[in-house]
């Protein structure tokens, strides 16, 4: 299971130094390549990322040095937009990569400054001033009531950079757009590390959902999720939320949760023949991450396989993810997409929920989401952003099938792969699952 970044006979995952070197080099190659255009979308012409150890902006881990684990005190990113493309400045204490200085401590020449140049009053004027050489006409901060991922700059720092900006705050305009676009678009080679990490992910899930893991009669729910998080952790790809596991049985029917009937076996009841097991996973490596999951059954006595409810159900959710990744249309808002994968599937008789989401820097990340399991009417704001190609989407939607099998009990098949949008649709990532698997008797 290879990485094609940046050697192809490098197995996942990398070791942290040459992660950090694969970081660095895709940043710069996204500020050259990635970042013109999407000011230029967003119609930004300066774009001010300013995070205070502590208190870090969402964004600014994915401007920073791959080494900067975290801001080191008050850190002001001016990123200027220009007929070259864009200028990078960092107005810092301390260096910051591939970032041009823009301010050096001690220089009281910073006009404004009034504590010897040494401090942070220093520091926004310097900021003032290498803005006011800019001439933007619209200067982008992050701020959103409608993105989190968009809003992370604080009151108190959006306090003192209006009073540094002067007569200039008031060009001052939300960059949530830049944001969005910025967070989720992903380069080719990024493309190709979320492939690997994707299978890598399927192959723990795999270990784990097996014999040598899975007791019936022995094993909970909660061991498995627990089992999932320290094989990851301990291979340096740390899941970025607690794995999660779900069991359906025979007799045991859904209960009713927000007006969607979800499994009702508790995390600490035993596991049995019979059984259902779904795994949600995600790990994280080369500042991305992954969100897959993965359904086992557990045969009775007597049994090699699941009974025929069970596959039908299966066929079901696959059918429905086909046609959710059809829905995906570049151009298309993810409420369009929602109500075309939710048209397609009504057609055929399958009852189902879409709640799939953009996934990379963050598992639940910025841009179009496509429905939210407890609602499937669109969703307003995020649901009305448009679809860009090479934007990684979690493919995540549950089927409701009943089981001839369970006495015509309903059954809630949850379901989530990784694709890639591209001008021509969206391809699968990973090795997707094709088939229910079996976890037969140790």
């Amino acid at each position: 299971m290879t990485l094609v970044v940046p050697d192809p006979t490098r197995t996942v995952p990398l070791p942290r130094r040459e992660q950090a070197d694969v970081r660095d080099r895709w940043l710069t190659q996204r500020l050259l390549d990635l970042l013109p255009g999407l000011m230029d979308r967003a119609g930004i012409d300066l774009w001010l990322v300013v995070g205070r150890e502590g208190g870090e902006d969402p964004v600014l881990p994915t401007l920073l040095p791959a080494s900067w684990l975290s801001a080191r005190r008050l850190v002001v990113l001016v990123l200027h937009r220009s007929d070259d493309g864009v200028t990078p400045v960092a107005v810092s204490r301390y260096p910051v990569g591939q970032f041009l200085p823009g301010w050096v401590p001690g220089d009281d020449g910073a006009e404004g400054a009034d504590d010897g140049g040494d401090g942070e009053d220093a520091q926004w004027a310097a900021v003032r001033r290498i803005v006011a050489q800019a001439a933007p006409r619209r200067i982008g901060v992050d701020v959103s009531a409608g993105c989190p991922l968009a809003d992370g700059l604080s009151v108190a720092e959006h306090r003192r950079l209006t009073a540094a900006l002067g007569d200039l705050a008031g060009r001052l305009v939300s960059a949530e757009d830049l944001v969005v676009g910025w967070l989720e678009t992903r380069l080719p080679e990024e493309v190709a590390a979320l492939d690997a990490l994707a299978r890598y992910t399927d192959r723990v899930l795999a270990e784990v959902l097996s014999p040598a893991v899975l007791v019936p009669g022995v094993t909970t729910a909660a061991d498995l999720a627990w089992e999932v998080h320290e094989r990851m952790a301990g291979r340096g790809v740390p899941p970025w939320f607690h794995p999660g596991v779900t069991v359906q049985r025979a007799g045991v029917p859904l209960l009713p949760d927000g007006g969607v009937e979800l499994p009702a076996v508790p995390q600490d009841a035993v596991l049995e023949p019979g059984d259902l097991v779904t795994c949600d996973a995600g790990l994280s490596s080369l500042g991305l991450v992954t969100d897959l999951q993965r359904s086992a059954y557990l045969p009775r006595p007597g049994e090699d396989g699941p009974p025929a409810g069970l596959r039908r159900a299966w066929a079901a959710g696959r059918r429905a993810q086909e046609l959710t990744a059809a829905a995906l249309v570049p151009g298309r808002t993810g409420n369009e997409a929602l109500a075309a994968a939710r048209a397609a599937m009504a057609a055929e008789g399958l009852e189902a929920d879409v709640y799939s989401h953009p996934v990379g820097v963050h598992g639940h990340g910025a841009g179009p989401v496509i429905g939210r399991w407890d609602d499937q009417r669109g969703v307003p704001g995020e649901g009305d952003r448009v679809l860009h190609p090479d934007t990684v989407f979690a493919l995540e939607l549950a089927v409701r099938v009943t089981v001839p099998e369970w006495g015509g009990q309903c059954l809630r098949l949850a379901l989530e792969e990784e694709v890639v949008l591209t001008s021509a649709g969206a391809s699968e990532l990973g090795t997707p699952q094709r088939a229910l698997w079996t976890v037969p008797a140790g």
